[in-house]
C-alpha cells in the first residue's frame, strides 16, 4: 500500500507524518524506516523507527533513490513500512512526473515485498493527475 500526502509548504504534512509514524510503531511487528532530508524529525519520532538522513549518502536522482530503497530491503527483510519525508528535497530537480513514477514503483515494489510506503510531497494537490489521486 502506498499513501501519498501532498500539500503546499506549511500545510502540516510533516506533523501528519510524525503522528502516523508514532501510531504505526505501536502496532507494527516489523521494522519501520523513515527517510528524511536533515535531522528535523530526530526528537519527534519514536526511537524504534530507523531514521535515515538521506543526504549523507550523496545521491539525488530517482534511479539512485529506488536503488537505495531496494538496498535497504535487501539488508533487512523485516522492513514493513517506509516513510519518506520531503520527496522534492531528496530528489534534485524533482517533478510531478517523477512523483508519479516513484509512487507507481513503490506500489509495485511494496506489493512484491510486503512493504507499505507513506510519501510526503510539497506540491499543490491540484497538480496531481488521476493516477496520483488514487494514492491520496
Amino acid at each position: 500500500m502506498v499513501k501519498l500526502i501532498m500539500g503546499l509548504q506549511g500545510a502540516g504534512k510533516t506533523k501528519q507524518l510524525v503522528e502516523k509514524i508514532n501510531e504505526e510503531v505501536k502496532n507494527e511487528t516489523g521494522s519501520l524506516v523513515c527517510i528524511e532530508h536533515g535531522s528535523k524529525l530526530r526528537y519527534d519520532i519514536d526511537s524504534r523507527v530507523r531514521l535515515i538522513e538521506y543526504q549523507e549518502y550523496m545521491m539525488g536522482d530517482l534511479p539512485s533513490f529506488k536503488g537505495f530503497i531496494s538496498g535497504l530491503h535487501a539488508g533487512n527483510f523485516d522492513i514493513t513500512h517506509i516513510f519518506i519525508d520531503s520527496f522534492y528535497k531528496l530528489i534534485s530537480d524533482g517533478s510531478i512526473a517523477e512523483v508519479e513514477d516513484f509512487v507507481l514503483w513503490c506500489d509495485k515494489f511494496g506489493n512484491a515485498n510486503g512493504i507499505d510506503f507513506t510519501i510526503l510531497v510539497s506540491e499543490d494537490p491540484q497538480k496531481a493527475g488521476e493516477t496520483l489521486k488514487q494514492y491520496m
